[in-house]
């Protein structure tokens, strides 16, 4: 049975080819962009596309979005969740106007989208959140903090909001890519902290150096990408976390063997702090 999709930040990158993949195979593709005039350039006239303007930080704007959608195609099957931004720089360097901005687009954005698509699936009694994170939402690294802040948000209230509305027949998944070959590290996608301190210049300054090296040579393939999130949206019971690329599946053994060594060897203090009424629990 062919799908319905909203997709958000579907101009370029991931969006772009999500919103292809699913038109080539039948579905039906409500693509937002803050210019929809760049969706119908970037993917072409289609019977079962409909572009849609959409700055997902306006939440008024977001519900007529999804209205539309529904008034269009009957339903929304899927939401993807994919409009964002990166920020490069140490936690002390970014300022609050541009932690607020990135807030504002990564996670106030995106509930702002959810909010507006929910009621629609809650009253079809089904439907699949997909939210966009990054393996930086899993496991931090220097230079990256406040932007994977925003995707540590995102993982959180996918965690959340799946055991919500489960019970309603709707799935939710935080998909975490890694380094795919998309223009994420380019000027268009990433935006740097205006401060830079010196006594960063070998955690924050290294990590720029390597997003520059790195950018359009990255080992993930954003084709492959768009089409592992068909076959999640195929899925009967998709996962609440879903890995992808072979750099995150990495990243997060050793996020996981560092958090059990750490917990192994302060366990006796972390078990010290319950009341004397409690019993033990086995560690």
């Amino acid at each position: 049975m062919s799908k319905v999709w909203f997709i958000t930040g579907a101009s370029r990158g991931f969006g772009v080819l999500m919103a292809k993949d699913a038109l080539a195979r039948g579905d039906s593709v409500a693509a937002t962009a803050r210019n929809p005039q760049a969706v119908i350039d970037a993917i072409g006239a289609h019977p079962n596309l409909l572009a849609l303007r959409l700055d997902v930080t306006q939440e008024a704007a977001a519900v007529l979005a999804a209205r539309a959608a529904v008034d269009r195609f009957g339903r929304i099957d899927v939401l993807v969740n994919n409009a964002g931004y990166g920020l490069l720089g140490a936690v002390e360097e970014a300022s609050d106007a541009e932690v607020r901005a990135l807030y504002d687009t990564n996670v106030f954005g995106l509930l702002n989208v959810t909010r507006a698509v929910l009621p629609h699936m809650r009253r079809q009694g089904g439907g699949h959140v997909m939210n966009i994170s990054s393996v930086g939402g899993y496991t931090a690294h220097a230079g990256w903090g406040v932007y994977g802040s925003t995707k540590f948000a995102v993982e959180g209230i996918s965690e959340a909001m799946a055991e919500e509305v489960r019970p309603l027949g709707i799935h939710v998944t935080v998909v975490e890519p890694g380094y795919f070959r998309t223009e994420f590290l380019e000027g268009n996608s990433l935006v740097s902290t205006d401060a830079r301190l010196d006594d960063y210049a070998g955690t924050v300054g290294a990590m720029r150096t390597f997003a520059a090296s790195v950018s359009l040579k990255q080992p993930g393939d954003p084709r492959k990408l768009s089409l592992a999130i068909l076959k999640l949206a195929d899925s009967a019971q998709p996962p609440v976390r879903l890995m992808l690329g072979s750099d995150t599946v990495r990243m997060v053994r050793e996020k996981n063997r560092f958090v059990e060594q750490e917990l192994g060897e302060w366990i006796s203090l972390s078990l010290s702090t319950d009341h004397d009424d409690v019993l033990p629990q086995a560690a």
